[in-house]
């Protein structure tokens, strides 16, 4: 089950698009707050070669993501290191999984994952996104680290346990 809406994400696109750079600083203060190793996986692109407009698609990519978990009005945990590279495996496995399939079986294959994904909104809107963009750019070796990085995000996002805040007990009073 979905714990972002349409209408968060709804939310989470314009207030990203409505951002200006004074925005974009603010807002990527309050991500390393709250989600320091997210900010982190973007802002570690350009030590991997990535040419800094294409870090700033991911850069948008991650504001819209973050919004999205804000708009939800959800408490989300801490995404660690850990969380991170768990997703990463799996995308890696997937990727590979893929390689070895026909295009009709690929296609099919990347449908369901879309239709089974937790967060299926949030990953049609990235998915949406990175096509746009991948038609727009000069194409490079190093887009499949903003690719890595940007899915990455939204399987985190999608995948992260968010379990529910242990109820207060009473307190026994001694007599």
């Amino acid at each position: 089950m979905s714990r972002i809406s349409s209408a968060a994400m709804v939310t989470a696109i314009r207030s990203a698009q409505a951002l200006d750079m004074k925005g974009k600083e603010q807002l990527a203060d309050e991500v390393f707050h709250a989600q320091p190793n997210l900010l982190a996986s973007v802002l570690v692109l350009p030590r991997l070669g990535v040419a800094l407009p294409k870090v700033e698609f991911a850069l948008d990519m991650l504001f819209v993501c973050f919004l999205a978990m804000k708009a939800s009005k959800t408490t989300w945990p801490l995404i660690t290191e850990a969380d991170q590279d768990r997703q990463l495996q799996r995308s890696v496995a997937i990727a590979r999984f893929g390689d070895v399939l026909g295009a009709w079986l690929r296609h099919r294959s990347m449908q369901q994952y879309i239709a089974d994904h937790p967060e299926q909104e949030l990953a049609a809107y990235v998915m949406a996104e990175t096509s746009k963009w991948l038609g727009q750019i000069a194409p490079e070796d190093s887009d499949k680290h903003v690719m890595l990085a940007i899915w990455n995000l939204v399987n985190c996002i999608g995948f992260i346990s968010i379990t529910a805040p242990k109820a207060k007990t009473p307190r026994r009073r001694s007599r």
